[in-house]
């Protein structure tokens, strides 16, 4: 890095959904030798990360695992509109670190109500959270899993949850299951799309990014062929 770069390099802080953390953990490296900028990373559900903007947090740009929060940002003042773009569409998977447990047709299983607890994102929070309690209601299972329900602050919280055992069934997010196409084992099911509404995940320069450099080049770097590609990878789908 030649001098002249250096002195433009800056720290970029990010506010991530927790489902997407692992993939920007994984292309930070090298968009960080590239551009000499470092990444900076808050992690958490969507709705946290929103009431941290709204305080007046620090952050540059904000990677939310939904379009509605961006767009209310926007509304608000505190993003720049024209930056926003969708940067994946989510998938939800029922898992559960038993083999065999999860049977071929997930919706038999959430049906039958043969285990003690599911674990989901807090759906008010966490979009990941709001598509589960849609997938469960359009199967009819949601009233009657009640009893069963036990709500994760995220869907890492979720995720792990069931990766110890305290849960033996969690609907989450398919890329924790497939991160850079490394297969966790137990059983799983992948949701049907058309059982909740389309996990859109828009980014946004907040306003504290408007004139960051280091905050434009990263979103560039969203949009870059090889950055798409990990993304893919890790389960997510493109438009």
């Amino acid at each position: 890095m030649t001098f002249a770069s250096a002195a433009r390099a800056s720290e970029v802080r990010v506010a991530v959904a927790t489902n997407f953390a692992e993939v920007v953990e994984k292309i930070k490296p090298a968009f960080e030798a590239r551009t000499g900028h470092r990444l900076t990373l808050t992690t958490g559900s969507t709705g946290k990360l929103y009431a941290q903007i709204r305080n007046g947090a620090p952050l540059e740009v904000l990677l939310a695992a939904d379009a509605q929060t961006p767009q209310r940002l926007v509304a608000q003042g505190e993003a720049v509109a024209a930056s926003r773009f969708t940067y994946a569409l989510g998938r939800l998977a029922l898992w559960s670190a038993t083999p065999g447990l999860v049977g071929a047709d997930g919706a038999v299983t959430l049906r039958s109500g043969g285990f003690r607890h599911l674990a989901i994102a807090n759906p008010d929070l966490a979009p990941f959270g709001a598509a589960a309690r849609e997938t469960l209601r359009a199967l009819n299972a949601w009233e009657t899993l009640q009893p069963k329900i036990v709500y994760a602050q995220n869907i890492g919280h979720a995720y792990s949850m069931v990766a110890s055992g305290n849960a033996e069934l969690g609907l989450i997010a398919l890329s924790q299951l497939s991160g850079a196409g490394v297969a966790v084992g137990g059983s799983s099911w992948v949701v049907p799309s058309a059982l909740h509404t389309v996990i859109r995940q828009d980014a946004v320069l907040l306003e504290r990014g408007r004139d960051h450099a280091g905050a434009h080049a990263f979103m560039a770097e969203l949009k870059s062929a090889q950055v798409r590609k990990t993304i893919q990878a890790f389960g997510y789908m493109l438009e």
